[in-house]
């Protein structure tokens, strides 16, 4: 059945435009034969075979009129129908079996065979055999007075078995014809698929069925258009592999081969589906990227290229290490067409190979030093980790009514050998691109963990420390296990441990978070919303989610004592976190002014320099021992 169905597509194709044009001419001859057919007749005052002859003219002018609407099969219909009848009329009333009239019904066979089906043919058929039976007996038995002698029953015979040789030669004609326009399609087919072969080749490698530079300047010029109408970016990125040549000698050149399609997979699973990978040849990648909001987008990606071609290649039972250099250049920024931003980007590559290798450049110089301390800073956060650079520094928190210390919120601090302390604020965001956050974050609360239960050994009891905990921690599966298994390794109690979440990770994750924190829940871990004010702030999800407390942004604590405008919005969320039955707490309280202001709108915990700023494990033992 299925070849049927390949097939009987193709042939319409070609059967179609054929039985049209065909058709069209067959009409015209069919009409102009009715004219001069009937001319003579009316020239002798036979009116009724010329009556017959102008209305069969009207339904053939009728059948051209459906031919042009496209409508082929009943514009055939008409004309063999009405050839038939009127066929039929002139030889019932005229000269019967003698009648010129009968001479036109192999070519009304011939006409069904071309523009017909089978049924139609074979019905016409069997109809003017029957018709030609029943004017012959109508000779025979005396039914009708013929114009002439009557013919012999030899006459009948010869006229019926000619008319059964001429329609056998007709439907062998027919057969054939048929049959050589299903080769014609099945050739029109193997055609097809082969210019589909050729256009395959002319614009993909054939090694890796990656776009080749022909496609990938069509991709480029689409995605640049789109830059010029919406205002954002397109890029151009150039890689070059750094040892393939070592590859392709030592293991040889089918283990390259197989190494530059893993490769290729490898690149086409770091970008979008928008974006393209393509092959220049030899072990050289060209990557574009469009609708990009700046630069730093491009950066991202190219970051995750970079790390992902790091990764070794599995080549039998050997580990393959490709790292790769790679250039970027920005449409419009560095040049206004693919030529020039593929030089631009060439000439980037090679100062990333000149960097050392295994990194990236842009063109534009200015931002090269911006990019490679991103390089520098993501590479010196994994060592940070291994090598314990990273410390959890804590800022007590009080009650505003008594000024009793009721908790502690860690904060993550990194000392680096040679840079020395870089702030939260300049590899936090980072981590979280990269993904490095979920191992940070994993550590951090193991150690917050540790560090809860040695104060409480050392006698610091009713006392809960603050996590913050990143929304990508969130997106990864596991984080339940993480956090289960730190209350497990320091044998803390959950109640010990409050999690802080970011509005935007309550808003965009809220069907899966809201399970996942139920769960938590039912386990005696606390919850708090970090940064209030300056996200969606809302009561939907305040009311779904259930939390304990609302901490306030600090930006709005530090300002309210100089900015009404700020004022309002803390006594706003006082009033709401009240009202919700909720804790409200302050961060950034920095002089007694905003305390006092903040007392007298009831709120009921505080943190800030006022007290104290972020201290380290025993330094804080000490405070808080200070101030029991």
């Amino acid at each position: 059945m299925k070849p049927e169905s390949d097939t009987a597509p193709a042939f319409e194709d070609l059967r179609y435009p054929f039985q049209t044009e065909r058709l069209n001419q067959v009409l015209w001859a069919v009409l102009i034969a009715l004219g001069a057919a009937a001319v003579p007749l009316m020239a002798t005052h036979n009116w009724f075979p010329s009556a017959i002859l102008a209305a069969t003219a009207g339904v053939v002018a009728l059948a051209l009129m459906a031919l042009r609407r496209g409508r082929v099969r009943l514009a055939s219909w008409m004309m063999l129908f009405a050839l038939t009848v009127a066929i039929s009329i002139l030889v019932a009333v005229g000269k019967g079996l003698q009648d010129e009239a009968l001479l036109a019904l192999p070519g009304i066979l011939i006409f069904a065979s071309m523009f017909g089906n089978r049924r139609l043919y074979f019905g016409l058929l069997a109809y003017t055999a029957c018709f030609l039976t029943l004017i012959g007996l109508s000779h025979f038995l005396g039914w009708r007075s013929p114009q002439q002698m009557p013919p012999r029953p030899d006459t009948f015979i010869t006229i019926i078995v000619i008319l059964a040789v001429i329609a056998y030669y007709v439907w062998l004609i027919s057969c054939n014809l048929q049959e050589a326009m299903a080769r014609l399609a099945s050739e029109n087919r193997l055609v097809r698929k082969s210019l589909a072969q050729i256009e395959t080749l002319a614009h993909h490698d054939a090694l890796t069925g990656l776009p080749n530079r022909v496609l990938a300047r069509d991709r480029f010029e689409q995605a640049a258009s789109h830059a010029l109408r919406s205002g954002s970016r397109a890029a151009v990125l150039f890689l070059d592999l750094d040892n393939f040549k070592t590859v392709n000698d030592s293991l040889g050149h089918a283990a390259g081969d197989a190494l530059l399609c893993d490769v290729a997979a490898r690149l086409v699973g770091c970008v979008r589906a928008n974006d393209t990978v393509s092959r220049q040849g030899g072990d050289e990648f060209l990557i574009v990227l469009g609708d990009l909001a700046n630069a730093e987008a491009a950066s991202a990606i190219a970051v995750k290229l970079i790390e992902q071609l790091a990764k070794p290649f599995l080549m039998g039972d050997l580990e393959v290490v490709a790292t790769g250099s790679l250039g970027i250049a920005v449409f419009p920024d560095n040049g206004p067409d693919f030529d020039s931003l593929l030089k631009h980007a060439d000439m980037a590559m090679y100062q990333a190979k000149e960097s050392g290798r295994h990194t990236f450049r842009f063109f534009d110089n200015a931002m090269n030093a911006n990019v490679t301390e991103h390089l520098h800073l993501v590479s010196a956060m994994r060592t940070a980790l291994a090598n314990g650079e990273f410390k959890l520094h804590y800022q007590p928190q009080f009650s505003l009514k008594d000024e009793r210390i009721v908790g502690a919120e860690a904060l993550l601090r990194w000392r680096h050998p040679t840079l020395g302390n870089i702030p939260p604020s300049r590899f936090i965001p980072l981590a979280e691109r990269t993904g490095l956050i979920v191992d940070i974050g994993n550590w951090v609360l193991h150690e917050a963990c540790r560090q809860a239960k040695a104060w409480q050994q050392a006698g610091l009891t009713d006392f809960v420390v603050a996590i913050n905990v990143s929304p990508v921690q969130f997106r990864r599966d596991g984080i339940e296990r993480d956090i289960l298994h730190a209350l497990a390794a320091a044998d803390l109690p959950p109640q010990c441990i409050e999690l802080e979440l970011t509005e935007s990770l309550l808003l965009a994750e809220a069907t899966k978070l809201s399970e996942l924190l139920s769960r938590l829940r039912a386990v005696g871990l606390r919850f708090s919303i970090d940064d209030f004010g300056t996200g969606y702030s809302n009561l939907g999800y305040l009311k779904r989610f259930d939390v304990e407390s609302l901490k306030i942004d600090q930006s709005f604590v530090r300002r309210m004592t100089q900015n009404a405008d700020d004022e309002g919005i803390v006594r706003a969320i006082v009033q709401m976190a009240h009202s919700l039955k909720l804790f409200a707490v302050a961060e950034g309280i920095e002089d007694a002014q905003a305390l006092a202001r903040l007392i007298e709108m009831g709120c009921d915990h505080g943190q800030g320099f006022h007290w104290s700023p972020a201290l380290a494990p025993d330094e804080f033992l000490k405070f808080a021992r200070a101030r029991a």
